[in-house]
């Protein structure tokens, strides 16, 4: 029977997880020293087991990286077979080219951090642009655990009449998966950064022929973090005449105040999937997340 360790915050994670792998589930102590430094205790006998770390890195993704590192080698120390990491939001993604003379390609660098720290690894949609795939990135066996379905489920069962649009051409993946899931139509737009925080999006309307007919727009996107990209394409689909939007998010990061600015530009709300703890989760993932960790337990 496999064992299954939560990382801080990710403690429902882990809960469904054991049951869907009928799987043991314990509780480490990971704590502070005084100066800082952690702490980590597995008060259990792990000897030729099968050991899943679930945790979302974030937020403090550096801090969440250091407690799993510490918990797999701990793991192995009291004998475990192998250790596996289930991240349903896996950080690190942004920086995948050297935008300026001097930057670190950190996400390269990351992929090489937990390869060494782990047998294998599953994670939910992660941030892949120019990218090709996890395996280019990193040397362990790695799954994606597809969001798309539920998405789709929850689409079908909540919006009557929904178009699907996805922001920029980063989002048509995610978009043109759910759209066929639940049989909508769908559009992409085109984004302009100048920023973290300084986006323009594209007349959806006007400048690529499409009509909304009646349909509710439903925006949809892997991360929302300043909200500045759903925000903009919001007041482009408002000022277009069109109803106000859903916007649909993978994972929930809420840099600044990106509920409130969401609803000030006209969005109807904001909807997204619980890869990291957030009050508008209403989409579990914890389905296919189980599915693509059995592959790696043996």
């Amino acid at each position: 029977m496999a064992v299954v360790i939560a990382i801080a915050g990710s403690e429902d994670h882990a809960k469904k997880l054991a049951a869907k792998l009928d799987a043991e589930l314990i509780s480490p102590e990971v704590r502070q020293f005084p100066d800082g430094e952690l702490y980590v205790r597995i008060d259990h006998d792990l000897t030729g087991r099968d050991v899943i770390l679930v945790g979302s890195l974030y937020p403090r993704p550096a801090e969440k990286f250091l407690a799993v590192a510490f918990l797999a080698a701990t793991a192995r120390d009291l004998g475990a077979k192998r250790v596996g990491l289930v991240a349903p939001y896996l950080a690190f993604m942004r920086q995948d080219v050297r935008f300026k003379a001097g930057e670190g390609v950190t996400s390269r660098y990351f992929a090489q951090l937990v390869s060494g720290t782990v047998d294998w690894m599953v994670t939910v949609d992660p941030h892949l642009h120019r990218h090709a795939a996890l395996e280019g990135l990193y040397s362990i066996p790695t799954s994606i655990a597809r969001s798309a379905p539920e998405i789709a489920r929850w689409v079908a069962a909540e919006v009557e009449r929904p178009m699907l649009i996805g922001p920029d051409a980063e989002s048509a993946q995610w978009v043109s998966a759910v759209a066929a899931g639940c049989g909508a139509p769908f559009v992409i737009l085109e984004k302009t950064r100048r920023g973290d925080r300084d986006v323009s999006i594209s007349s959806p309307l006007v400048s690529q022929g499409h009509t909304l007919d009646g349909h509710t727009p439903v925006l949809i996107d892997d991360i929302v973090s300043t909200g500045k990209t759903m925000i903009e394409a919001t007041r482009q689909l408002r000022a277009a005449g069109a109803a106000p939007p859903m916007c649909v998010a993978i994972h929930a990061v809420f840099a600044d105040n990106v509920l409130d600015d969401l609803t000030s530009a006209g969005a109807a709300g904001i909807i997204t999937c619980d890869t990291i703890v957030h009050a508008s989760n209403r989409i579990c993932v914890a389905d296919p997340i189980a599915e693509a960790a059995k592959h790696h337990l043996r």
